[in-house]
């Protein structure tokens, strides 16, 4: 079975098929499937999935793009969904440089009170990291023992060394089946199976040959024979370990 460590199913790109889909999940070899909050709404809606589908759980958190305009008091009401039982992280935090630096500090100072949150429920956590890479890992210096997955890991390779060294998991999406992908395989390449997880973030970035169509957990088999052509090892045993990995990270028997 499949595990899907990331996807965004509240978003609206599926509200026409959303519960037809989900429910067909693990008949289509979707064991289970993680779904990030990126505001208090969709850390809610979040939540509600989790609460209808058995197979699907949750994180919750403050994106750096969905700040709003009194994140610490929107952190109060995440710390309280946090407590839920099929809350499984806080997340997805963390900085996001490309788009806009205005709130540079403010994204800083939330990322940081977040991680803070996380060690202080034992939670796990799932970072967003965009054009940020020396803060993000300046930041997490700072939480020896708050660890989780970089999403859609995109920084260098050196770096990727230094976060493994360290216990972190490395998330890989569609990307990596990209022409372009130099970067993202020579990290794949270094990255031991065993701190692997599978992404899709759907309804975004679907893997070749879906590119350019909406994204859902069942595009997860084109990863998976990617990683299992870079690391020469048998699809199935790329599934198998990576199932094994979301669960040991997010806690789930």
């Amino acid at each position: 079975m499949i595990f899907d460590t990331h996807a965004h199913y509240d978003d609206k790109a599926f509200e026409e098929d959303r519960a037809e889909l989900l429910a067909s999940m693990p008949e289509k070899g979707v064991g289970l499937v993680l779904n990030p909050g990126c505001d208090v709404e969709s850390s809610r809606a979040a939540l509600r999935l989790a609460e209808a589908y058995p197979h699907i759980y949750a994180a919750v958190g403050i994106h750096p793009e969905e700040l709003g305009e009194d994140p610490f008091s929107a952190l109060e009401v995440i710390k309280s969904l946090a407590r839920h039982e099929k809350c499984r992280a806080i997340g997805e935090i963390g900085l996001d440089y490309y788009w806009d630096v205005s709130r540079k500090e403010e994204q800083k100072a939330v990322f940081d009170a977040q991680l803070a949150l996380a060690r202080e429920l034992d939670l796990s956590v799932i970072i967003h990291d965009r054009e940020a890479h020396a803060d993000s890992m300046e930041i997490v210096s700072r939480h020896t023992d708050v660890q989780g997955v970089f999403h859609c890991y995109s920084g260098s390779a050196e770096m990727a060394r230094e976060l493994l060294r360290r216990g972190w998991y490395l998330g890989f999406d569609g990307p990596v089946t990209y022409k372009n992908a130099r970067k993202a395989l020579e990290v794949l390449a270094i990255t031991p199976v065993d701190r692997i997880l599978i992404e899709t973030d759907s309804p975004y970035m679907s893997p070749v040959p879906m590119r350019g169509k909406r994204n859902d957990s069942t595009n997860l088999v084109y990863i998976i024979n990617k990683i299992a052509e870079i690391k020469g090892m048998p699809p199935e045993e790329i599934e198998r370990i990576t199932f094994e990995n979301g669960k040991r990270l997010f806690r789930i028997s």
